[in-house]
Order: structure tokens, then sequence, then C-alpha cells
């Protein structure tokens, strides 16, 4: 059993070699490439829209993690059983992390701008892997040579550095790959310019006033962070382009410094995922620094057939945007910046496109690479494929951010605070709350920092001991009241009010 044992971690070992090694060249070539990510990412493709819905409502940003350790604990697994294969006969060990590997090499090839050198990396794991397998067999079956005791102290202490010297390798791969990447132009390295059309300041929130409320401005360490990536891409502002084709009159090609030389505004706008659940935590408010989309579009001369922007991130991730609601008038924007500062890598460095008033599965694109003034009939894009909706406006609605849900509290004074949201019609004009289901009451409003940005709001109340369940709403400034009725995320944001039971006692 113990010798099983010992040829299932060989099996392990010599697969973490190969992975160390193939994450450490693609950190050179494409990160994505990386043979656990690209399966991780074709396992995301492939999960059916409401188990992904499941994993997001009930592991957060952890979700990503999660699959990660997933997909590795099974080719784990796989290698183990890769190892106890090669007790018996070497080339059947060998051959099952061959499999493993080309398992990965499709995964990558299944990538919308998949080229030939992606391979690269699933090409040195197909061979280190193997190899290592090898000489950890041989240095076993030195163990079993016979000497004057019956075995060989020498052999044994060849294993036993073998294994080590293995380890180090693919240690040393994995870290490497990682402190490769972050040897790539980082955001801090960029120097913004100065909006021509600047965001007035912030009036001072709540956040001081009302303990426990959700800050006015999002710290960018706090922003959520939603997407289809299992890590964080690498992609270089040096020769980072955005090309604009499709129903255009001339095709378009916009390097980053050429961006950055264009006139920019800067505005204060709140971002949704339509993932978001009622009261959920996918919202997060900021400054953002870019270019108008319409200037952009304008350079390009947008035809009179197209009715939806196809747009596309460095991997060939396509996200559609209605055509008129990018172009109605609204701060659509091409970014660069957030609360003053670069991109962060993982909010879409250099460059991402932000809409506001619109969920971010049709509006945000992180990473962008390109516009495609297209139709819906020609073509479709990720989501669409997937039955979300084509047209999706933030619905508009409202979060109790404390007490939270099940505390605990003091008779007395309580403060109930939160935040509201209302993008593109007029912002918040009212929040109400409710107590046991009672009456509606008035909250006071906090500051308002424009139409597209959420407001902060607080209701004083006298808790008396028991059982309580609070619920709140929310108006917008032309009238529309928050919708009551209850629904899921899927397929155009999720819909309802805000309830929570506190006890006081």
């Amino acid at each position: 059993m113990k010798l099983r044992l010992l040829w299932a971690w060989y099996g392990v070992l010599a697969t973490l070699v190969g992975i160390g090694l193939a994450h450490a060249v693609a950190s050179l070539t494409d990160p994505a490439s990386s043979p656990v990510l690209a399966v991780g990412s074709a396992v995301i493709d492939l999960t059916p829209t409401p188990m992904k819905e499941w994993a997001i409502r009930n592991f957060g940003s952890a979700d990503k993690v999660i699959l990660v350790g997933s997909v590795l604990g099974g080719v784990l697994v796989l290698a183990a059983i890769a190892g106890v294969l090669a007790r018996r006969r070497l080339a059947w060990g060998a051959s099952l992390l061959v499999v493993l590997v080309g398992i990965a090499a499709v995964a990558v090839l299944s990538r919308p701008e998949a080229r030939v050198l992606d391979l690269l990396p699933s090409i040195v794991a197909a061979v280190t892997g193997p190899l290592a397998l090898a000489f950890l067999a041989r240095k076993q079956h030195e163990v079993t040579a016979p000497d004057a005791t019956g075995e060989s102290s020498t052999g044994r202490r060849g294993v036993l550095i073998s294994i080590g010297a293995l380890t180090a390798i693919a240690a040393v791969g994995g870290v490497a790959g990682r402190v490769i990447n972050k040897l790539r132009l980082r955001p801090e390295d960029v120097d913004l310019p100065t909006a021509a059309s600047p965001a007035p300041p912030l009036p001072r929130g709540l956040d001081d006033q009302v303990p426990g409320i959700t800050p006015f401005e999002t710290p960018i360490k706090d922003f959520y962070r939603v997407d289809t990536r299992l890590d964080t891409p690498i992609v270089s502002a040096d020769d980072w382009t955005l090309t604009v084709d499709g129903d255009v009159d001339k095709k378009l090609t916009i390097t980053f410094d050429e961006l950055l030389a264009m006139p920019m505004i800067e505005r204060n706008i709140t971002l949704t995922c339509v993932s978001n659940s009622v009261g959920g935590p996918y919202i997060g408010s900021a400054r953002w620094l870019g270019v108008p989309l319409k200037d952009i579009l304008d350079l390009a001369g947008v035809g009179n057939k197209a009715d939806q922007i196809l747009s596309t991130d460095f991997d060939g991730m396509k996200i559609s945007t209605p055509l008129d609601l990018a172009t109605d008038g609204r701060d659509a924007m091409i970014v660069v910046g957030m609360n003053g500062k670069p991109l962060e890598r993982e909010h879409g460095f250099p460059v991402r496109m932000l809409i506001p008033g619109l969920y971010g599965f049709i509006s945000a694109t992180k990473w962008l690479t390109k516009l495609t003034l297209t139709t819906y009939d020609d073509q479709k894009a990720y989501w669409t494929d997937r039955d979300w909706a084509t047209d999706a406006p933030i619905k508009i609605s409202a979060r109790i951010d404390t007490p939270k849900a099940l505390s605990n509290l003091d008779p007395g004074d309580v403060v109930i605070g939160g935040v509201a949201w209302a993008q593109e019609r007029d912002g918040i004009s009212g929040v109400q709350v409710r107590i046991d289901g009672g009456a509606w009451v008035d909250a006071t409003l906090g500051p308002d920092g424009g139409e597209n940005y959420w407001r902060q709001w607080f209701y004083p109340w006298d808790a008396k001991k028991g059982s309580h369940r609070l619920a709140v709403r929310a108006m917008s400034g032309n009238g529309e009241a928050q919708v009551a009725v209850r629904a899921e995320p899927f397929p155009n944001g999720a819909s309802g009010l805000h309830e929570l039971i506190v006890n006081v006692g």
C-alpha cells in the first residue's frame, strides 16, 4: 500500500513539474495559455447559465479560486493514477499524462484568439511531465537493486534528492510565471492626462455618520470583480491597439498613446453586474476617466446598417451593446482611469469600456481591443449565445447595509442605512423603509453624486425587543418606483425588495 501511494505521489509530482514549467513559459507568451487556466476557462464556457449563477450566488468572488482548485484537483487525481500505472509499465503512466496535456491543448486552441504559439506551454508540459515521471521511476527502481542488506541505501538517498529537486523545479516554475507577469508594464507606470471635462468634486458622504454603511466612493481594492477570467490577464499597453471596424466609413486603429492624447472626460458612475441578486455585493461606484465613445465612433464614421457594437477583449471574447443606447447622449466611455489612477489589471488595464445605466455584461468590456459595428442578425456575442438579454438597463434598487441580516441588536436607537441607485432616470429622489410590514416611511437621503451615481440613505429607528423584518424601496428622479416583484438575475437583472430579519433583545 505504501509503495502504491509513493508511485501515486510520483505521478502528482511529475505533473506539477509540467504545470509549473508550462506556467512559466505561458508568462512569456500568453498567460491565458497556461494549461490549467485554459481548461478552467473551457469549463466556464461549457457550464450552463443556472449553474454559473448558483456558483456566483454561493461562492461570490471565490468562484474562480474554487473552479481552478477543482480543475487542478481533478488533474492531480488522474496524475496519481498515472503514477500507479507507471509502477507496472512506465509507458502507461506517461501516456495518461500526455492525454491530460492533450485535453489542455484542445482547450487552448478553442480560445477565439488562439495562436499556434499558444500551444508551446502545453508542449512543454507534455515533454517535461513524462520525463520527470520516467526519472522518478528509474530512481525508484534503483532502490530495489540488491546489496548486502537486500536494498540500496544509496538508491533511497537518490530518490529523496530527486523528489526534492523536482519539487523545487515545480515551485520555481510556478513562482517564476507570476513574477514575470508582474514585471511587465505595470499600471502604475502610466501617466494619466488631465480631463478636458472633469467631474465635479464628490460631496462628503455619510461614511463617518452611519457606521456600517457602504462608502460613498468604492475603494479600488474593494471594487467587485465578476468576469470569466480565471487569472488576472496581463495585457501590455506598449503594443495595445483599439481597432474599430465593421459598418464604418473607414477602419480605425488607435494606439494607447494616441488614446491618451485624445480629450478625456471624467465622470462619477455606479457600475453593476447583472448577476447581482437583490441586496447583493456586485455593485460599486467610482470616478472614471476616459475618451467619449462617440468621439471614437465619429472618427470611424458609423454606417447606416449597424444596430449593435460588438466589443472584443484581448482573448477574443465578444460582448454586444445596443448601438442606440451607446450613442443616445449618455456618457459612454473608453476608460483608462479609475479613482484618479490607471486601471488596475483586474479591472481591465489598459483599457475598458463603460456605459452608464446598462449592466456590465452588455456595456463594460474589460481588456478591450476591438469595436465592431454590426447587426444582431449577423453576429452574436458571448452572453447573447447563452440567452441573456440584449437590452438590459440597470433596474432601480435599494440595499440595506446596516444592520446586517440576523444581527442581534440592543433595544433603543438603531440607525438603518444603505445605498440606492437609479441610473439614467434622474437619479434617486426618495428611499422608504418598512418595519414589520407596516407603513412605508421616508428615509433621509445622503448627498447627490449625480444621476448615474448611487445615494446613501439612513433611517433612525427606535428598536423594541423581538424579531423584526426590515425592508427598503427606492424611487427615481423621474417618478419611477422600484419593482417589488421578485426576479432572478437571469436574463436581464434581479428585481424585488431587499428585506432582512434582525433580533432585538
